[in-house]
């Protein structure tokens, strides 16, 4: 009798090949970037800098405390002394979970201002190489595009490849919040872009937030663009494991327990986005009602009631997604587990004809797009399913009495 090995390292070595087609459809869809960015320690000297710091003889706290003892801090002081702060400790303050959101806005802005004074000096800097000045104005540019008055910028790390995050609306009296998580070679460069633009976390977060406004203008909205942390490259190991996930993870939830009022919130998670908001979902704070991923490679599960939470879980995929001929499979971490798609998943499977291949769920005019839009605003009897059975409304009504526009 023939015997056959089975061991988990012949079925990693088999499974390898195919995980190989991960590396070559990320390498072969435009996302790769250059990341040759130094980087500066700038925030970590702002949070030693407030760490050390005092306000009317009394310690700052931890800038690591829970959010509610930063809001208390900061309701505390004077409007005065808030401002004050913002200015010494612009990104120590504007990165604070807890800290009031226009503050952060407010130190961000001082923050950006200051970063685009320091890139403008490495653009001459003739230790730099000709590409290394080059990517030291690409990072001014976008800098001065980010301070922008009308930008409310939640996030904003210069750091190595950088991070940002920025909200579309009003945190403060949204009735319903989206959190939107990109996935590979998300970084300061790529947070914004004219070519591809609804590719992008800010253009993805600006057309959600328009379709949210159009789908249901009597319901207040606020959107995120979220890519306040470090994403894979995207040729590399690390977009077919979960290591940059499960740190991704951490600071997802930082923000989600940070944000203001209580009205529901939803995540929408693209690409590797989707394996963050998977490791992510088993901590998320109950105001999350819903995870919507798009173009997913998995969620590091076999099926959506192993994510742990309450929230509901819809998956979409475009038929010309290159996603869906990745092998949807984990073996010695590797991979990312079973397709969301796939019916033992168990996830309400939505409609997506006419999404534009992989980047394109959040373009304008799609119905990838307004299926988000709808659940973002609660409209779930408004979402149109991946078949006629209607299946993916089963036992929702909703939560806003306005029909879709």
């Amino acid at each position: 009798m023939t015997s056959f090995d089975t061991s988990p390292q012949l079925s990693l070595w088999r499974a390898l090949p195919a995980l190989a087609v991960v590396f070559v459809m990320l390498a072969t869809t435009g996302w790769t970037a250059v990341r040759h960015h130094q980087g500066t320690t700038a925030l970590k000297a702002s949070r030693s800098a407030w760490e050390h710091g005092r306000i009317d003889g009394r310690a700052l706290p931890d800038p690591d405390e829970a959010p509610g003892r930063i809001a208390r801090f900061f309701a505390s002081l004077t409007a005065a002394q808030r401002t004050g702060l913002a200015q010494d400790y612009a990104l120590a303050v504007g990165n604070m979970n807890g800290a009031p959101v226009e503050l952060r806005y407010r130190a961000n802005r001082i923050a950006l201002h200051q970063q685009t004074r320091v890139e403008r000096k490495r653009m001459h800097d003739s230790r730099l190489t000709p590409a290394g000045q080059q990517e030291a104005g690409r990072r001014m540019h976008r800098y001065e595009a980010m301070s922008d008055t009308g930008r409310h910028i939640l996030a904003f790390d210069p750091e190595g490849s950088g991070r940002a995050a920025e909200v579309f609306g009003d945190l403060d009296t949204a009735e319903r919040i989206s959190v939107v998580v990109p996935g590979v070679d998300t970084d300061l460069l790529t947070f914004q872009r004219t070519n591809r633009r609804y590719s992008a976390p800010v253009g993805m977060a600006e057309a959600l937030y328009a379709a949210e406004r159009e789908a249901r203008p009597a319901t207040r909205t606020a959107v995120i663009a979220w890519a306040d942390y470090t994403s894979p490259d995207g040729l590399g190991i690390d977009s077919a494991t979960a290591m940059r996930a499960e740190n991704g993870a951490v600071r997802l939830n930082a923000l989600l327990r940070a944000l203001p009022g209580t009205s529901p919130v939803s995540l929408f998670c693209h690409s590797y986005g989707s394996v963050l908001c998977g490791v992510a979902a088993h901590t998320v704070p109950g105001r999350v009602s819903d995870i919507a991923v798009a173009g997913s490679p998995g969620m590091r599960v076999e099926k959506a009631a192993e994510l742990g939470t309450d929230a509901r879980v819809w998956a979409m995929r475009d038929a010309d997604d290159w996603v869906g001929d990745v092998p949807h499979l984990e073996v010695g971490g590797l991979g990312h587990g079973e397709d969301p798609m796939a019916r033992a998943f168990g996830a309400r499977v939505l409609s997506s004809e006419d999404a534009e291949g992989h980047g394109g769920y959040f373009v304008p005019g799609t119905d990838s797009l307004r299926n988000l839009a709808d659940i973002g605003t609660g409209a779930y009897r408004s979402v149109e399913c991946a078949d006629d059975s209607g299946a993916c409304r089963e036992d929702l009504s909703d939560t806003t009495t306005a029909g879709r526009a």
